[in-house]
């Protein structure tokens, strides 16, 4: 039976794996059949589907709850503002798949059901996990370029050229994720969508204050007018101080996240250590109602004592 179930765990492995290795050549193919003749007026996401034939059960018993619950769309939306090439659909089956691994893993190593379950818990909160650190990242790096893009932009707009085409030099000019989110809004205006709506949509994509701060500028000086170069060098001026302000913070509030995190790694560590010099010792914490409670209490107090020094140590400018 272990033996079925290790099977079973790299199968799902091996799926998940040649998934999000696929994601990018369904990506190229859908941007070069998009250029043809025979792609225009489709999306791009219908036609990098085509072709696809296995795993095609799955994403229709999938994707026929999208429009009951709206769950599918919003993790399309999440994937995309973290950068992964995946669809919904394959990242489920990613979670499953970890999930799976992890609870055999954990049920194989200890013979007992209720490891497996947590093991299986821990496997499926991994993905969405790293999904928010690349989406936290990706946000960080798309911030630290807003100004350094206003600056580009005011130029290209002092020199003649109009709004459009400044962000077309951005798109051209700077590295990723700035010229990819920008490439992606010229695309709608190209395509017929407003300027304005298409600048919401990519505040919505993003949701960054700074960003936030630009399209509310442009929206503004589009309507009533103004020197719109004049106004993205004061913007620029104000993310800059603002990213200043923010380091100074983050340098001034390290000695509190550096704490909580040893604070909230030690019992961990320690239960860890227990359990292999002296797994005796440690399982009264899940052998019995009182050490069960025990456990429950110490990882309670645990997430509190957490989320209260992330709460003073975040402090928002």
């Amino acid at each position: 039976m272990v033996i079925l179930f290790v099977f079973l765990a790299c199968l799902f492995a091996g799926l998940a794996l040649w998934e999000t290795f696929e994601a990018k050549r369904r990506l190229l193919a859908a941007r070069l059949e998009g250029l043809t003749a025979a792609g225009a007026g489709k999306l791009p996401v219908a036609e990098g589907a085509k072709g696809r034939q296995g795993l095609q059960w799955l994403r229709s018993s999938i994707t026929s709850f999208r429009p009951a619950l709206g769950l599918m769309k919003r993790l399309d939306a999440e994937l995309s503002r973290a950068d992964i090439l995946l669809r919904a659909e394959e990242f489920l089956l990613a979670v499953c798949g970890v999930a799976f691994l992890f609870g055999v893993a954990s049920y194989a190593m200890t013979q007992r059901l209720a490891a497996g379950v947590v093991g299986a818990a821990i496997g499926a909160a991994l993905p969405y996990i790293l999904l928010r650190r690349a989406q936290v990242r990706r946000l960080h790096a798309f911030n630290a370029q807003i100004a350094d893009a206003l600056v580009v932009m005011a130029n290209t707009l002092r020199a003649g050229f109009g709004f459009l085409q400044a962000m077309e030099v951005v798109r051209r000019e700077m590295p990723p994720p700035i010229s990819k989110e920008f490439g992606q809004a010229l695309a709608e205006m190209n395509l017929g969508i407003a300027t304005e709506e298409a600048l919401m949509n990519l505040s919505r994509r993003i949701k960054s204050d700074d960003l936030d701060l630009v399209v509310t500028a442009v929206v503004i000086q589009r309507t009533v007018g103004g020197n719109l170069a004049s106004v993205l060098d004061t913007i620029a001026e104000t993310i800059r101080e603002r990213v200043r302000i923010k380091g100074e913070i983050r340098a001034l509030t390290a000695q509190g996240r550096i704490s909580g995190l040893v604070i909230g790694l030690l019992p961990v560590g320690l239960a860890l250590l227990l359990f292999f010099i002296s797994p005796g010792y440690i399982s009264f914490l899940w052998s019995t109602p009182t050490g069960m409670m025990l456990a429950g209490i110490a990882v309670g107090t645990e997430i509190l004592g957490a989320l209260m020094i992330k709460k003073i140590v975040n402090i928002k400018v």
